[in-house]
């Protein structure tokens, strides 16, 4: 009789042994979840969608300040870099020059204006129904490809007039504007975690776009800085994105070498170390935003 209740015992252990459940942290790329981002692919179609629907919503002329502000900036440029001051422009014209790399750069600036308020603009959301978070900054990262589509239009039309034919190398543009998204899309998810915990962010992103955008090659070429400070300058993910742009349509500077390289390398570490400070920093959203 003893031994067998002990057997029965020991059925009893071994059936509630097996259905036990250890939950352990994730680690590693694992605790990235990215397979979310693919589940919820709708969401991000959607969200998208809404952030365009909202840019121009009662505005008067709609989708057509995607054109206005690179063209407006250009013409600023082209009368006080291009005719007062004399900035060389590698021998296509200055108009031409200035615009091909505003278009790549407006949308990386957008980016970082919609995508850093975007967790707090959406509160609402975050603190009421469960998706993954990323989407937000995400959806308005890849909202500014309409807006590039339709400035970039307006390039090849503004090449057409100035008679400048594009280069064989302009399959290469997608490739740039994949860089020039990875780098977007990483220094948002910095920005837009971190602007949920400290609302300096708000007052420090109109500076921080206006001093990147001179340490980035727009109104002048990349050849006039010094040889030696050229890997250094690189470490701005943008310059290899605005020389490469102006490399495939028009020919100028430098092919993509080691400044591509270097600008690539530091925005893949962009894009991961944001995801993984996003990911991190995601508990806390719903209780500080």
């Amino acid at each position: 009789m003893v031994s067998g209740k002990q057997s029965v015992e020991e059925r009893s252990v071994t059936r509630t042994e097996a259905r036990k459940i250890i939950i352990r942290p994730t680690s590693g790329w694992a605790a990235l979840n990215l397979r979310d981002l693919w589940v919820y692919r709708e969401l991000v179609y959607f969200m998208t969608w809404r952030d365009l629907k909202v840019r121009y919503k009662q505005t008067a002329l709609g989708a057509a300040w995607a054109i206005l502000q690179p063209f407006l900036t250009m013409v600023v440029f082209s009368i006080f870099f291009g005719n007062l001051a004399g900035v060389p422009s590698d021998g296509v014209p200055y108009p031409i020059f200035s615009y091909t790399a505003l278009i790549p750069w407006t949308l990386f600036s957008k980016a970082l204006q919609d995508a850093s308020r975007s967790l707090v603009n959406s509160s609402h959301m975050i603190t009421k129904v469960y998706f993954p978070r990323m989407i937000l900054p995400l959806a308005s990262v890849l909202a500014g490809i309409v807006d590039f589509l339709i400035a970039f239009v307006v390039l090849l039309a503004m090449m057409a007039f100035y008679h400048v034919v594009p280069t064989a190398n302009i399959w290469t543009i997608p490739l740039f504007l994949i860089l020039a998204l990875i780098t977007a899309t990483g220094v948002s998810l910095w920005l837009s975690a971190l602007n949920v915990l400290y609302r300096d962010i708000n007052y420090v992103l109109p500076f921080l776009t206006q001093f990147w955008m001179y340490i980035t090659p727009i109104a002048y070429p990349s050849s006039m800085v010094p040889e030696k400070w050229r890997l250094l300058y690189a470490v701005n993910p943008m310059t290899g994105v605005v020389e490469g742009f102006r490399w495939a349509l028009l020919g100028s500077g430098e092919a993509p070498g080691m400044m591509t390289l270097v600008s690539t390398l530091v925005a893949i570490v962009l894009l991961v170390s944001g995801m993984f400070y996003f990911k991190r920093m995601e508990r806390l959203f719903a209780d500080m935003v």
